[in-house]
């Protein structure tokens, strides 16, 4: 199963959804696929899809999926390489009314030329080769570091106020 989402943001992500239902109508896509669709406009004809999911059936699928699409929102694709998947990331971009400005696709291109594992996507017309890319499965987990960093800044403030 491919399961995409797009998050919460309230402008719509047409260009994202239209393609991923075109390429399963056109048969490119042999799998079952579902579609977290938020605000987007188009309705997919080809393809399961609800506008919003709980954390819990996000999770779910996410588990389920041997693929995962995401926008390029931090929490989404992290969330896919917690449940040990490589994201193909589409950024949302301002020049199609997606967000308000580029900063997920300036944010996705820099975490990307620093080797974070997402495949990243501007070009929707890409997916249509990309979906071919199989090993979506990270070869070592994802291991955050959050525990440290929290662990660091408390120290740090400590230490500034406790001297």
């Amino acid at each position: 199963m491919i399961f995409v989402t797009v998050g919460t943001h309230e402008q719509p992500f047409n260009r994202l959804i239209k393609t991923i239902d075109l390429i399963k109508h056109k048969g490119i896509i042999k799998e079952d696929v579902f579609l977290q669709i938020g605000y987007s406009t188009y309705i997919p004809k080809y393809c399961e899809y609800k506008r919003f999911l709980s954390p819990s059936t996000i999770s779910k699928l996410m588990d389920e999926a041997s693929i995962i699409i995401t926008h390029g929102g931090p929490s989404s694709f992290v969330e896919a390489l917690q449940h040990n998947k490589m994201p193909i990331v589409v950024p949302r971009q301002k020049k199609f009314n997606e967000h308000v400005n580029d900063h997920q696709l300036f944010f996705c291109r820099e975490l990307h030329k620093r080797g974070f594992p997402i495949k990243v996507v501007e070009d929707e017309g890409r997916l249509y080769n990309i979906l071919g890319f199989s090993n979506t499965h990270l070869q070592n987990k994802f291991k955050s570091n959050n525990k440290t960093f929290n662990s660091d800044l408390e120290s740090l403030v400590n230490e500034l106020f406790n001297p």
